[in-house]
């Protein structure tokens, strides 16, 4: 078959109904998808949390201090949780926050574990509790000689 100049054949492209059908199906699919996805830690929750630590360790120390006795907080940095001692209340860092602790390995004649301990003095083990989020760390310091408890922004170089 010999086409001649003037016979037409289908013009290439898209019509403006298929543009518009191919639209509205990723539209769709985006409007499903983007709530299931996981989205990080935003700095406030990062900030957040570390104020959450240190307002815990301060109730435990408060606690052993009017109750007379020991008060043991622990810390799990492979869960991500940090649980008191005195009442029950639990302290959890998403998944996205990188959570590490340095604690004392022997307190007040016994092996410390996994704990950060306050004493009726006021005094306490110490340890510091370091929460890192896309570059920025806080540490959750906790003296020993005072049992004082601070967050300070760590320098990365």
């Amino acid at each position: 078959m010999i086409l001649r100049r003037d016979e037409t054949c289908g013009e290439a492209g898209f019509t403006l109904l298929e543009v518009v059908c191919i639209v509205a199906i990723v539209a769709l699919i985006a409007a499903v998808a983007l709530p299931a996805m996981p989205r990080g830690a935003s700095r406030a929750q990062f900030y957040a949390v570390a104020t959450a630590a240190a307002a815990l360790l301060k109730a435990d120390r408060v606690a052993a201090m009017r109750g007379g006795e020991t008060v043991s907080t622990v810390i799990d940095p492979i869960g991500h949780v940090i649980r008191s001692g005195s009442g029950g209340r639990v302290v959890t860092a998403p998944p996205d926050i990188a959570f590490s602790a340095l604690l004392a390995e022997s307190c007040g004649g016994r092996d410390a574990g996994s704990t950060i301990s306050f004493f009726p003095s006021g005094l306490s083990c110490g340890g510091t509790i370091s929460l890192s989020r896309l570059g920025e760390t806080l540490e959750v310091r906790v003296a020993w000689l005072t049992g004082g408890v601070e967050i300070v922004p760590k320098k990365t170089f």
